[in-house]
């Protein structure tokens, strides 16, 4: 393990005057001898004194790196470098900024653009965009998408991915972004929540609308087919819009159709939508979900080998807890999920309504017989994070069987009546996972990191009590599953953070420590970098993560966040500005 002396102030201070001291003396003395006016300093940030992981997976090395005009210009032993500003690095390491391949953060950027709880975790980049996208957005779309960020006291001023991507550049951000067009978002704008085949000419508006986001700069095509309307997707559809995707040199990115005893099939047609449409494939939170189903990793990996053995580009990310978190509605058999929310309200109502669900609850349905309260082995396994009337505050961070007896209900009674009472959504975190399968996952070369998680603050009261992944994956992944379990190597885990997210990604310009490449730069201590967020208090910040740089900008700088928002958004290959 690296020792690691704390750099001091006045250490920091004393470095960077004597750089400048030098470059000044040597212009002193050429003004001398030749009258030429003093030099300026060679780079404005110079790294000195780490160990520089470059983000390749090779082993760390000693030097600097030097930064210019917002890009890496000089990695490694530098002779005598004279620098705006010099950050003493010494026993730390310094490792390409992190990229989140799976982040939920769209509007809560336009809240607040600092993204306190991820560039605290040192990442510099988030990859937005699922099952719903921010953009396109008109018709149904519209409708639901202005429903869900009422509580962000947001107004929504943008129809495009050209003016919604316009937006978060006029606001500005610390982190980079780059987003994925949501397959979920285009079908809600032609057709709604509606379960039912789209005909030829809705069909075709979809694909235009793909269109037009790829070219826009969306990275590719996104579906989160658990969801309602992406579980209506058929394959066939999904191979269509892939292709047009495709065309633009994206990939396509999916939260598959099963994660517990149905995910080989559902791997498989991730696989096959790949292969027909002519792209590559990413896997969201690549989990074996549902009790009954632990220990059986393995055979999950096999299809995904198997599949890159005979060439198909596919791979993974996942985020290191037992637990996920959606909405609270996934308790709910997914007939219930089609419609609107008001419709969703008035069904709950029912009697008739809430037998049946209690009755598919305990016996399964064709395709969800790993139901969310079955998975987590009953109510207890539930915990609800968020809810936004005052008068459910009192129940987030509380498992679903003590609300229903704080309510003096049966549990599903209790699940309707607050549902109900949250206008039909709300969200929840599900105990679903084992730990032995999160770190045989961990182990392959091609699963990467993804929180699933939101840029948030603690301000963010409208959060709820969220995942603790919102505040502390990647330090999770250094701390845990790095130095304390031994389950990655240092240099691999940097890997996964950083060069292979930018590869799965297609992003080109960012992932590696290399001149030429953009500045994000992640400096951390890699005997105390830890998460601090925990279930029960989740809105708490990581620790040892002391420079973050974005741009060739310090975001965070010896701890504390600078309010600079040098984040841009990053387009895809297809874009047409």
């Amino acid at each position: 393990m690296l020792t690691r002396t704390q750099p001091k102030n006045a250490l920091l201070r004393f470095l960077g005057a004597a750089a400048l001291v030098a470059a000044t003396s040597t212009s002193i003395n050429q003004q001398t001898t030749f009258g030429a006016r003093p030099a300026e300093p060679e780079y404005d940030l110079v790294i000195v004194n780490g160990h520089i992981l470059d983000g390749s997976g090779s082993p760390w090395a000693s030097g600097a790196v030097a930064v210019r005009d917002g890009k890496i210009v000089a990695v490694g032993r530098l002779v005598n470098p004279t620098a705006k500003r010099v950050i003493d690095a010494t026993g730390l390491v310094v490792a390409p900024g992190f990229i989140d391949l799976h982040s939920h953060s769209d509007y809560t950027l336009l809240v607040d653009g600092r993204a306190e709880s991820k560039i605290r975790q040192g990442v510099t980049t988030e990859i937005l965009g699922e099952s719903e996208s921010a953009a396109p957005v008109f018709g149904a779309g519209a409708e639901a998408l202005e429903r869900q960020i009422r509580p962000y006291g947001l107004q929504r001023d943008w129809t495009t991915f050209r003016e919604y991507f316009a937006r978060l550049e006029r606001q500005g951000i610390s982190v980079n972004i780059a987003s994925y067009v949501g397959s979920g978002q285009v079908w809600m704008d032609v057709l709604g929540n509606i379960n039912r085949r789209p005909s030829q000419g809705e069909m075709e508006k979809m694909e235009q609308l793909v269109d037009q986001a790829m070219r826009d700069g969306a990275i590719g095509l996104a579906s989160g087919l658990i969801y309602a309307p992406n579980m209506f997707e058929t394959t066939d559809d999904l191979i269509a819009l892939a292709k047009v995707a495709a065309r633009y040199g994206g990939i396509y990115t999916s939260h598959i159709r099963g994660e517990g005893a149905e995910e080989q099939r559902a791997l498989a047609e991730a696989i096959e939508i790949g292969e027909k449409a002519g792209l590559p494939v990413h896997v969201l939170h690549f989990k074996m979900d549902a009790k009954p189903n632990w220990g059986h990793m393995p055979e999950q990996v096999r299809v995904i080998q198997e599949a890159r053995d005979r060439g198909v580009d596919i791979t993974a990310n996942q985020y290191p807890y037992i637990a996920a978190m959606t909405g609270l509605e996934q308790c709910l058999p997914p007939k219930l999920l089609e419609g609107t929310l008001d419709q969703r309200v008035e069904e709950l109502k029912k009697p008739e309504v809430r037998a049946r669900i209690r009755k598919d609850i305990e016996t399964g349905l064709p395709g969800w017989g790993d139901n969310e309260v079955k998975g987590t082995g009953g109510w207890h396994g539930v915990l609800v994070a968020a809810l936004q009337k005052p008068e459910n505050k009192k129940y987030e961070g509380k498992r679903m069987d003590e609300i229903a007896r704080i309510m003096g209900e049966d549990p599903l009674d209790a699940l309707c009546d607050l549902l109900i009472s949250e206008g039909g959504s709300a969200d929840a975190i599900y105990f679903s996972m084992s730990e032995a399968d999160v770190e045989f996952a961990m182990k392959q070369p091609w699963v990467g990191v993804g929180s699933d998680g939101i840029a948030a603050s603690p301000e963010m009261t409208f959060l709820g009590k969220p995942h603790p992944r919102f505040y502390g994956t990647f330090p999770r992944v250094l701390g845990v599953y790095v130095r304390e379990r031994h389950v990655l190597t240092l240099p691999d885990a940097v890997r996964k953070m950083t060069s292979l997210a930018a590869q799965i990604t297609g992003i080109t310009d960012r992932g590696l420590l290399r001149p030429g490449l953009a500045a994000d730069i992640t400096i951390f201590d890699p005997n105390t970098v830890s998460d601090k967020a925990t279930f029960e208090d989740p809105s708490q910040y990581p620790a040892g993560i002391p420079y973050v740089i974005v741009n060739g900008v310090v975001v965070i700088d010896n701890g504390p966040h600078t309010g600079a928002k040098p984040g841009r958004v990053l387009r895809g290959r297809g874009a047409q500005m």
